[in-house]
């Protein structure tokens, strides 16, 4: 038997004199903003500073504090000083203390100040933390113990008696390509029970640990390697200690605003559009100190010589830094 079929309805024709009606737009609705996040208590967006020098050599006190208001006014919540972009391994105790107190009173209480603490002697890095605190930091960077290669329980031994040498709270710096000593995801878990350990400037390039410790721990961590500003971030991470930061404050701190702001795509190109400058100032075999000096001063801001055993950028180099510096920045000159 034929099942017999429904007609379709008749069209009714439209006259030739009406106006045909517009099809229903289709919005997309705006992005929604992820989450709004803690505010870390160092802010998001830190630069490693490097310490400016006179031409003679000696701490540059005053070019510092240009460098730091700069640095603020161009969007950093915070400044690492006396990191390894600071120098730190030939500036003398007095220099890192004077240098925190010039910068202090330069951007007041508009940014945060960690103080770049760490040496391989637990009585000296304990001696520079009260020092630190002393001179008016708000925090404090401490590097695992390097060369000497401590164990796993020395190194946390190590931190505990610094973060209870003063204050202030302590950022743990894991960079086990330059110290020869991680401090492991177990240990950082740990260490995370103390009041004052609050943060982890994190150079390790392991993502699986980085995750075990977040998911863990109320830890802020920070990316301490440039180009994985945005991976950490997006998983969670608090922020970012940044080198080339120095010379594109402004970049990397729209990588993370337009995340915050729910453009992925855009913190996407942001990130890669650094990319060319971070490679060329953090992977071509020059220290970053070397090659953010050699921006810095090429844009008219405080630099200064690279102490010795570091040695200057050469003619070649800086024309390379420059190319890649206008690539990500374009070419505004500060003054």
């Amino acid at each position: 038997m034929t099942v017999p079929r429904t007609p379709p309805p008749t069209a009714t024709p439209t006259p030739t004199n009406a106006t045909p009606t517009p099809p229903t737009a289709v919005t997309t609705p705006p992005a929604a903003p992820h989450a709004t996040r803690a505010v870390p208590r160092f802010g998001r967006a830190l630069c490693a500073m490097i310490t400016p020098f006179t031409e003679a050599g000696a701490l540059d006190a005053e070019g510092a504090q240009r460098l730091a208001e700069r640095l603020v006014d161009e969007g950093c919540d915070g400044l690492v000083l006396s990191g390894t972009t600071g120098e730190s391994p030939t500036t003398t105790d007095a220099e890192k203390a004077a240098l925190v107190r010039a910068v202090r009173e330069a951007v007041g209480d508009r940014a945060s100040i960690v103080a770049g603490v760490g040496t391989a002697d637990t009585r000296h890095t304990v001696e520079l933390a009260r020092a630190a605190e002393k001179a008016g930091a708000d925090g404090l960077l401490v590097v695992a113990p390097y060369y000497s290669r401590p164990p796993q329980d020395a190194v946390e031994a190590h931190f505990r008696e610094i973060a209870d040498a003063s204050g202030l709270p302590l950022v743990l710096y894991d960079i086990p390509g330059r110290t020869g000593t991680r401090i492991e995801p177990e240990t950082v878990i740990r260490l995370a029970e103390h009041p004052r350990i609050v943060a982890v400037k994190d150079c390790a390039y392991d993502l699986l640990g980085t995750q075990k410790v977040l998911a863990r721990t109320e830890l802020a961590y920070y990316a301490g390697c440039d180009e994985y500003v945005l991976a950490l971030y997006a998983i969670g991470a608090a922020g970012y200690i940044s080198t080339v930061a120095n010379v594109a404050p402004r970049q990397f701190r729209s990588i993370l605003d337009a995340f915050d702001a729910g453009d992925t795509a855009g913190a996407a190109r942001g990130q890669r559009q650094v990319l060319p400058l971070v490679e060329s100032m953090m992977a071509a075999g020059l220290p970053g100190a070397v090659t953010a000096k050699a921006v810095l001063d090429s844009l008219g801001l405080p630099s200064g010589p690279v102490r010795a055993p570091l040695r200057p950028a050469d003619r070649e180099a800086v024309d390379g830094l420059l190319a890649a510096h206008r690539e990500a920045v374009g070419t505004e000159r500060w003054t």
